[in-house]
C-alpha cells in the first residue's frame, strides 16, 4: 500500500491525490497553512486521513509558536486550530483530531512549552498509528459479512488512500482476500471528482485485488442482473440515530440496494461517530466549486460556460437503508450506534454476527 501521510524530519509528507493515477507526488508541508491548503484542495481526503493531517497540522503550528508560558502559547495555537477546522465542514474527524490535540496540550500545560511541542508531535504520530490498527480491526469484523465468491460494490474511496493505511470500506475486502476468499469489486467512478476511478481502482489494482470500474449510473443495472452481492462504503460523519453522511451518490446506492434486497454496509471508525448530533438533517453539507462539475480534472471542459451548477460534496443516507455499521468495536445496527457512547452498555448484546447477514 502506498503511504498517504507521514511525519518525517519535522515536516508532514502528504501524497497529493489530485495527481493520481497519473503521478505519485508527495508534498512537503513545512507549516500548518500548507497542511490546511492540502485539506481544502483535496491533496488529502477521506475522513480518517483528514483527521491525521489536522493533528499533524496542529503539531506544526505548535512548533512555530514563539512563547515562553503556556497561556501565551495556547492563545496562539487556538487561531491555527481554527484555521485548520475551517477548511472542510462535513468530515467530523477534522474537528475530532483538532479537539484531541488541544485537550492534549492543555493536559500537559505544566510540562513547559518546549516539552509540549515535542509531545504534540508524538501525539500526532500516535493518531496515525492508531488509525492503521483501527482499520485492521474494521477489516476483521467486516470480512465476516463477505462470502467467498462475492462481488462488492464500493462508492468513492474509503481505501488506504483515505486513511493512515489499509482503509475503512476496503478493509473488509482486504481481509477477506487475505482469508483466501475469491472476491471481486465493482468501483463506482464517483462523479464529479472521480475518487472511485482515480483512487479506488488504482489502489486495488496496485494491491492485486480484482476490480472493475463502472460509472455511477450503472450500479442499478448490475444489481438487476444479479452481479452485485453487497455494498460497502465509508462515512465522513455518523450521527446518533444512525444516519450517515458520505460522498454524494451514496444515498442513491443505498436506495438501490434496498430495492434489490442487497446488504448495504457502512465502515465507520468510532472517530467518525458524532453522538452530539441527533440526526442527519443537522449535518453540514459542503458545497464545492462548480468547476468540479463543469471540468474534468481541471483541464477538460464538458459543459457550457456560465451554466448554473450545484455541487454538494456529500449526501445523507438515512439509517433505515443501512444493514449495519462496522466499527473497530464490531458491527451494529444503526439504531444501536448510540450505545458506543454509553460507558455502561453491553456491546456484546447488540453486536451483529456474520450469520445475521441477509
Amino acid at each position: 500500500m502506498i503511504p498517504t501521510i507521514e511525519w518525517k524530519d519535522g515536516k508532514v509528507l502528504m501524497l497529493d491525490q489530485t495527481k493520481l493515477p497519473g503521478e505519485i507526488v508527495y508534498v512537503d508541508c513545512a507549516d500548518y497553512k500548507t497542511v490546511a491548503k492540502g485539506i481544502k484542495e483535496l491533496w488529502i481526503r477521506g475522513a480518517p486521513a483528514i483527521g491525521i493531517a489536522a493533528a499533524m497540522g496542529v503539531a506544526l503550528a505548535a512548533r512555530d509558536i514563539k512563547a515562553k508560558d503556556f497561556d501565551s502559547f495556547y492563545g496562539k495555537l487556538v487561531p491555527a486550530c481554527d484555521h485548520l477546522a475551517a477548511q472542510r465542514p462535513t468530515a467530523v474527524n477534522l474537528f475530532w483530531a483538532i479537539d484531541r490535540m488541544k485537550r492534549f496540550a492543555a493536559l500537559h500545560r505544566d510540562e513547559g512549552v518546549a516539552k509540549i511541542k515535542e509531545l504534540l508531535a508524538r501525539e500526532a504520530c500516535k493518531v496515525l498509528e492508531e488509525d492503521i490498527k483501527i482499520n485492521r480491526a474494521i477489516g476483521e469484523f467486516g470480512a465476516g459479512f463477505i462470502r467467498d465468491g462475492d462481488t462488492v460494490l464500493t462508492h468513492c474511496n474509503a481505501g488506504s488512500l483515505a486513511t493512515g493505511g489499509y482503509g475503512t470500506a476496503t478493509a473488509p475486502i482486504r481481509v477477506a482476500v487475505e482469508q483466501g476468499k475469491r472476491i471481486k469489486v465493482f468501483a463506482d467512478e464517483t462523479r464529479p471528482v472521480l475518487q472511485g476511478a482515480r483512487l479506488t481502482a488504482w489502489e486495488l489494482m496496485h494491491d492485486g485485488i480484482d476490480v472493475t470500474l463502472i460509472t455511477d449510473n450503472m450500479a442499478g443495472y448490475f444489481m438487476q442482473k444479479g452481479e452485485i452481492d453487497l455494498a460497502v462504503v465509508g462515512t465522513d460523519r455518523t450521527v446518533r440515530n444512525g444516519d450517515v453522511a458520505n460522498k454524494i451518490g451514496t444515498y442513491t446506492v443505498a436506495v438501490l440496494c434496498k430495492e434489490h434486497g442487497l446488504p448495504f454496509y457502512v465502515a465507520a471508525p468510532t472517530s467518525t461517530i458524532d453522538l452530539s448530533m441527533p440526526s442527519g438533517e443537522h449535518i453540514p453539507i459542503e458545497e464545492r466549486h462548480p468547476c468540479e462539475v463543469t471540468d474534468v480534472c481541471g483541464s477538460l471542459c464538458i459543459a457550457p460556460r456560465g451554466v448554473k451548477v450545484k455541487n454538494p460534496a456529500f449526501d445523507v443516507t438515512p439509517a433505515r437503508y443501512i444493514t449495519a455499521i462496522i466499527t473497530e468495536k464490531g458491527a451494529f445496527r444503526p439504531r444501536d450506534i448510540r450505545k458506543l457512547g454509553d460507558a455502561g452498555a453491553d456491546l456484546d448484546k447488540v453486536r451483529i454476527k456474520r450469520e445475521e447477514r441477509p
